[in-house]
């Protein structure tokens, strides 16, 4: 099976969110072929979390974990060592009061 790009599945997802009307954005550009991505979910009450992709070694499968969790500076200080050792990282803001994130849901994996 062949490897959706990293731009092609931001996109799909970007499009997932604005359906539910979640608001997204894309806050750091990182490669479109082969970019690693995280996303950071704002809860707009000085929270976050950020997610990122991992491959699970029992199962094969790939599945989305928390990085980090907790008041919102900390969160973008974990995003910015991320982006220190990865500069083609990409990194998706998404701002939800609910808590809703859609990575859990079909195809996101």
């Amino acid at each position: 099976m062949a490897r959706l790009t990293s731009r092609f599945w931001i996109d799909a997802y970007l499009a997932r969110l604005r359906f539910q009307d979640i608001p997204a954005f894309v806050v750091a550009h990182g490669d479109d072929t082969g970019g690693a991505v995280l996303v950071k979910l704002s809860t707009l009450d000085g929270r976050a979390m950020v997610f990122q992709r991992s491959f699970d070694l029992m199962s094969g499968e790939r599945r989305w974990v928390e990085l980090s969790s907790g008041p919102e500076a900390e969160v973008d200080d974990a995003i910015a060592r991320q982006r220190g050792f990865d500069p083609d990282i990409w990194v998706i803001e998404v701002e939800d009061r609910q808590g809703r994130h859609l990575l859990d849901e079909e195809g996101l994996g």
